[in-house]
């Protein structure tokens, strides 16, 4: 096929295309891609500090780190389709005094499970984890969508696991990876555009396992980790037409997690619901644990987590997989609803 055959990697993961000409058809993004934006950042610590470097195993472009390798090519090692060995090589620059940002998909981090525990976990190496396609990733389909990397990071001890709500806070745990020096840390988003915010001119590191309150309210809070933020926010309006006005709080890290905000949730509210684009047993299992060790359960709190289902979802738009995961905001409003015990309300957009 001549067009794929005259760009090799305009062929891989395509969306609508023309089968004569090969031309895809590609919308007009409105905001910068999560990718970029962590490219970009991670060019602004990288100037300020020699140590930091990258490693991806056969992505840079879809990592970002093409634009990296063209600004310090002597700090930027792509290691090929060999995840492992990118893993142990990360490890190795961690030992020696370096500050590797490792930059992988989150599905192609799976093949080196192995190494992250073995050579980073075990030895509490400072390596940075950089996990791109976090959640449904829309026309890659189920062999690229990020489903498990907050379930097998965040019970290997000594992990940091944070998750970017928007575009400003990914600049953010940039910053924040590149001022960790006290074991692994890693920071998930998805692919795909942000949602248009403002970015910080200076990035500042953040406090380590702090959360954030975004909106009080009274009754019912819903806990976010990660990108689905926008999509409680949009549940919320609705709510609050009917009468139901929700906390809001982002939790950034789903560990360590911030027990002096989730139990504060957990006390001044009837409801808790936790959302995440992640397989069961991961940040809402994690919450679930803190409440049940701290007695909660015992006073009666109304408990729910929202995860992505037991189920490999095929491609279509990342908007559809998640209706269909039921992630959506009027999943999050239905799921509030339902806790409460109220069946007469409907969605409105």
């Amino acid at each position: 096929y001549g067009p794929a055959e005259a760009a090799r990697d305009k062929g891989h993961g395509v969306g609508k295309f023309d089968v004569v000409t090969g031309t895809q058809a590609k919308s007009i993004p409105n905001a910068p891609s999560y990718t970029s934006v962590f490219a970009k950042s991670l060019l602004e610590q990288a100037q300020q500090d020699p140590k930091i470097c990258a490693v991806t195993a056969a992505m840079p472009d879809g990592t970002g780190l093409n634009l990296f390798a063209e600004r310090y090519p002597s700090r930027c090692f792509d290691v090929g389709i060999a995840e492992q060995h990118g893993v142990t090589f990360a490890a190795a620059l961690a030992a020696g005094g370096m500050k590797p940002f490792c930059a992988m998909y989150s599905t192609f981090l799976q093949r080196g499970y192995d190494q992250v525990v073995h050579d980073v976990a075990i030895q509490r190496l400072p390596v940075r984890f950089a996990i791109d396609r976090a959640g449904l990733v829309g026309a890659d389909g189920a062999t690229h969508a990020g489903s498990f990397d907050i379930a097998f990071l965040a019970n290997l001890p000594g992990f940091v696991v944070m998750a970017a709500a928007d575009e400003a806070e990914l600049c953010h745990m940039v910053a924040t990876a590149a001022a960790y020096d006290d074991g692994p840390i890693a920071f998930r988003f998805p692919r795909g555009e942000g949602i248009g915010c403002d970015l910080p001119q200076n990035p500042a590191p953040l406090d380590i396992g702090k959360g954030r309150i975004v909106q009080k309210g009274s009754q019912v809070a819903i806990l976010s980790f990660g990108t689905r933020l926008g999509e409680v926010r949009i549940a919320a309006e609705t709510l609050a037409a009917q009468g139901i006005v929700p906390t809001i709080a982002d939790a950034r890290f789903a560990k360590p997690l911030d027990r002096e905000m989730i139990l504060k949730l957990a006390a001044d509210h009837e409801v808790l619901i936790t959302i995440e684009e992640g397989a069961i047993g991961g940040f809402g299992s994690h919450v679930a644990q803190l409440l049940a060790e701290e007695a909660v359960f015992d006073r009666g709190l109304k408990y729910r987590s929202m995860v992505l289902p037991d189920s490999f979802i095929d491609h279509a738009s990342p908007a559809d997989m998640y209706r269909e995961a039921k992630l959506s905001a009027q999943d999050i409003h239905d799921k509030v609803l339902q806790t409460l015990g109220i069946a007469s309300l409907k969605f409105r957009a």
